[in-house]
């Protein structure tokens, strides 16, 4: 898929003949609740059926050099959506050696053949012989779902498909690594995490930002008590032109470009001509369809995922959400609010000056910079948890000792795909799961609702319902586009 991903009709790019590994590499994937390990799986196969090859060639580290992985140990992998991000995930895995990328997958030919060629050169420049073709190229991901050697896939296609593939990938036996934001309806998110849950696949939402050392740090002292009960905490939500809820008027049609399979990029959602300010090469932007209802979430997929996780994470609530989202017109609160069931609120704000000004909830010195995260006030204190805009502040100045910091800086560093390949292995829990990953999502959603009806909301975290509002409950789901299911 483009820009961040597509899906349909039968257009393959076929790899040449592959040359047979020495090993053969089996999919370690299974359906079904017992873990079983890729070494019995191996085994197991071949006492049924006989050693298969598979389109895999071996490296020249696989064959004996220092830190050497042998085929049957890899984890055969899949990305589907090759925007900036889906290439962003490509490179990682191609320079991870415990990782076999088998196929990438687009309904732009441009890109998946450009993804293609770069992994099947860079299997080549580990090969004596300086040839490698072993990576198909799907334009239709179900295609790429149905190829019994492949462990799991990296979806990073557009928001519209993110919870639907990521079903068909679990319901095909594939664990799943899903950008964010994980749905674009609460309805959708908690189908999601119901199917990875009955077939007991691995899943990891892709907010990168949880894993970063410093952010669990600063996390973890909050949600253990080091600030105290939190009284407050801020995000940012940005705004699309002059609203807060994605945009919904139509852009004019445009030709579409050769290659651009633009009925199956449109896919489950509402069908609207192509225009250039949702998909072109090269990749305009990571999320450029955003602004667009139909295809994104705005400020869910901008940012709002990643400090929603990470503030619920801090807060203790990540598996639940609050119970009332307050809208400003009440006066309560100088812009939305959500309140949870221990009384901590959470301001959503334009801009970081706001926690100074109207809320008063820091000194007015206070550098407050950065993005992804947002600022937790609490009885001992206060301490930001943003990205990018230079050190965590907070204060007293005590807490930092107590958090056992070496530096406050927060860096790019971090373990996601790591965990998610190791949860693999184990058969564990990841760390922003199905569950984390839905959550996160729908307290954006949430707001959205909120915003459309410009009234305040009362939520039943458990049920996952708006208490007595049938017109907001409509709004938990919405229809796909024919043929689509979910």
């Amino acid at each position: 898929m483009s820009g961040h991903k597509h899906r349909h009709h039968h257009e393959m790019s076929a790899p040449a003949t592959p040359i047979p590994p020495t090993e053969p590499i089996r999919p370690i994937s299974r359906i079904g609740p017992t873990p079983i390990t890729r070494r019995q799986f191996l085994r197991n196969a071949a006492l049924a059926s006989g050693a298969m090859a598979v389109p895999w060639v071996v490296s020249s580290a696989a064959r004996g050099a220092p830190g050497a992985v042998a085929p049957s140990e890899r984890i055969t992998v899949g990305v589907i959506g090759i925007g900036a991000m889906g290439m962003g995930h490509l490179a990682h895995c191609l320079g991870t050696p415990t990782v076999q990328v088998l196929g990438v997958c687009d309904v732009d030919r441009v890109r998946r053949e450009e993804a293609q060629r770069r992994v099947e050169a860079t299997y080549a420049a580990e090969r004596a012989s300086g040839a490698y073709r072993g990576c198909a190229a799907y334009n239709d991901y179900r295609e790429m779902l149905a190829q019994p050697d492949l462990d799991a896939v990296l979806i990073a296609t557009p928001d519209h498909w993110h919870a639907l593939q990521s079903v068909d990938a679990a319901k095909a036996g594939k664990d799943v690594y899903c950008e964010k934001p994980v749905s674009l309806t609460i309805q959708e998110g908690r189908r999601l995490a119901e199917v990875v849950r009955i077939y007991a696949r691995v899943f990891q939402t892709g907010t990168q930002y949880r894993s970063m050392p410093n952010t669990r740090r600063v996390c973890e002292f909050v949600r253990k008590g080091g600030l105290g009960k939190v009284k407050q905490a801020f995000a940012l939500w940005s705004m699309v032109g002059d609203s807060y809820v994605p945009a919904s008027s139509p852009l004019p049609a445009e030709p579409v470009p050769e290659g651009l399979d633009w009925d199956l990029w449109v896919g489950p959602a509402p069908w609207r001509p192509y225009n250039s300010r949702y998909h072109r090469n090269p990749p305009p932007g990571v999320v450029p369809w955003a602004f667009c209802e139909d295809f994104g979430a705005a400020s869910v997929t901008w940012h709002h995922s990643h400090s929603a996780d990470v503030i619920q994470w801090a807060l203790g609530v990540e598996t639940s959400g609050p119970v009332a989202i307050l809208h400003p017109a009440t006066g309560e609160f100088p812009t939305l609010t959500y309140r949870y069931a221990n009384g901590t609120l959470l301001h959503l704000i334009d801009h970081w000056g706001m926690v100074k000004d109207p809320y008063k909830a820091v000194p007015d010195t206070s550098r407050l910079e950065g993005n992804f995260g947002g600022v937790l006030v609490g009885e001992r204190g206060w301490v930001t948890t943003m990205y990018g805009g230079g050190p965590i502040e907070g204060e007293p100045e005590g807490i930092f000792q107590e958090m056992g910091l070496r530096s406050r800086e927060i860096t790019g560093a971090n373990n996601h795909h790591a965990n998610w390949l190791e949860c693999i292995r184990t058969r564990g829990r990841t760390s922003t799961d199905e569950e984390i990953g839905h959550r996160s999502a729908s307290l954006g959603h949430l707001a959205i609702i909120a915003y459309k009806l410009r009234r305040s909301l009362k939520w039943d975290p458990v049920k996952e319902e708006f208490l007595g509002d049938a017109e907001a409950n409509r709004l938990r789901s919405r229809a796909m586009r024919e043929p689509w299911r979910m």
